[in-house]
């Protein structure tokens, strides 16, 4: 069909032969790739794990609080609060008292 056994190349392309050295920079590439990739893995797991750590003390935190007669509802709900901006509290406070007040609740 073609001489030699060949198909045909496009016009203007020849191909590239992998030398050694080729092969050598692409594992190297893949050798930092996964190397990079294995610690951002590793250091997400190392995270979670501190975030267990991190959830348990919490837990431990409210049961003492609990313990001591605290209300724990209302010490995340402020907790909560303090996290936010002034503004958006006083907003949607206004808010609750407007409805409230439409319901007859004040």
């Amino acid at each position: 069909m073609f001489p030699d056994d060949e198909p045909p190349r496009p016009a203007g392309r020849i191909p590239m032969r992998e030398t050694e050295a080729d092969k050598k920079v692409a594992q190297d590439v893949y050798n930092v790739t996964a190397d990079e990739l294995r610690q951002f893995i590793e250091r997400f797991e190392q995270l979670e794990s501190e975030k267990k750590d991190v959830n348990e003390q919490q837990k431990e935190l409210m049961a003492e609080a609990k313990g001591r007669g605290y209300d724990t509802k209302v010490m995340k709900k402020v907790i909560a609060l303090r996290r936010r901006k002034p503004d958006d509290i006083a907003e949607e406070e206004a808010i609750m008292d407007l409805y409230k007040a439409a319901l007859g609740m004040q």
